[in-house]
């Protein structure tokens, strides 16, 4: 079941909860729906992702549990919010920011999402629960006309 709570007059989030299922393609239609064309197919990539990573790792596929989304655009920012009912994630820190440096080990069969993400979006982060990932990505400010010759 796909709970959907668009934003009400005043307020600047909407809302999208679902059961932990890999079926997200109406729910990242629904996330895209104001996106520009030309960024869709790399926040889609993005979304995706961490959305998978809710539903999978931190709910472990159970649909008993639900994933939820908060999403705004806010000062040319998109911003999500994404909620799962898991028992919480650690991500590895470094102190170089740098995307590459969230790949896992070549031998590894997990962990590149992390490195995706933060190629995708401008802001990725954490609670200390690690139950909730904000993910932000700044759009460019439109040149504005100049009056002046």
């Amino acid at each position: 079941m796909i709970t959907i709570s668009l934003r009400p007059v005043g307020r600047y989030w909407g809302t999208i909860s679902f059961a932990s299922t890999l079926y997200l393609c109406p729910i990242l239609d629904l996330l895209l729906a104001e996106i520009p064309a030309r960024l869709q197919a790399e926040l889609r990539l993005g979304l995706q992702e961490a959305l998978v990573n809710a539903a999978k790792h931190g709910n472990g596929l159970d649909p008993s549990k639900t994933v939820v989304v908060r999403f705004s655009v806010i000062d040319n920012q998109y911003w999500w919010i994404i909620s799962d009912q898991g028992s919480g994630f650690t991500p590895s820190s470094t102190s170089n920011e740098e995307p590459t440096d969230y790949l896992p080990p070549d031998e590894s069969e997990n962990g590149r999402g992390l490195c995706l993400l933060h190629q995708i979006f401008d802001q990725v982060e954490w609670n200390r629960k690690g139950t909730e990932l904000r993910l932000r990505k700044q759009m460019e400010n439109r040149p504005r006309l100049s009056l002046l010759r």
